[in-house]
C-alpha cells in the first residue's frame, strides 16, 4: 500500500512559479511509475506530466510542455512538479499517482493517488 501527499499548492498571479511535492510512504516507491494529473472545476481530470521509475523518461501534456518539469527523488520518495510562468488555465486541483508495474505510464487509471492540491492562478 502506498500513500501519496501532495503540497505546495497555493494562489499565485499569472506569471509566477510554484513548486508541488509529492511524498509518498509505503511500498517500493522506486519501482512506480508517476504521474500527475490536474482536475479544474466542471471539468474531466486531465494528464499533466508523467515520470518513469528510473526518472529517465518523461512526457507532458501540450499545454504545459515547456513550462513544467516533472522530476523524482528515490532516495527520498518524492515527485515534484516544477510550474513555471503560471496561466490562469493552470488553476486546478493537482494529484498525484503512482502506477505499479509500469516503468513508465501516461494514463490515468493510477493504483494510488494523493489527496490534491489547490493551485489557484489569478489573471
Amino acid at each position: 500500500q502506498v500513500r501519496l501527499v501532495e503540497s505546495g499548492g497555493g494562489l499565485v498571479q499569472a506569471g509566477a512559479s510554484l513548486r508541488l511535492s509529492c511524498a509518498a510512504s509505503g511500498g517500493t516507491f522506486s519501482s512506480y511509475a508517476m504521474g500527475w494529473l490536474r482536475q479544474a472545476p466542471g471539468k474531466e481530470r486531465e494528464f499533466v506530466a508523467a515520470i518513469s521509475w528510473s526518472g529517465s523518461s518523461t512526457d507532458y501534456a501540450d499545454s504545459v510542455k515547456g513550462r513544467f518539469t516533472i522530476s523524482r527523488d528515490n532516495g527520498e520518495k518524492r515527485v515534484y512538479l516544477q510550474m513555471n510562468s503560471l496561466k490562469y488555465e493552470d488553476t486546478a486541483v493537482y494529484y498525484c499517482g503512482a502506477k505499479s508495474g509500469y516503468y513508465f505510464y501516461r494514463g490515468d487509471s493510477y493504483d494510488y493517488w494523493g489527496q490534491g492540491t489547490q493551485v489557484t492562478v489569478s489573471s
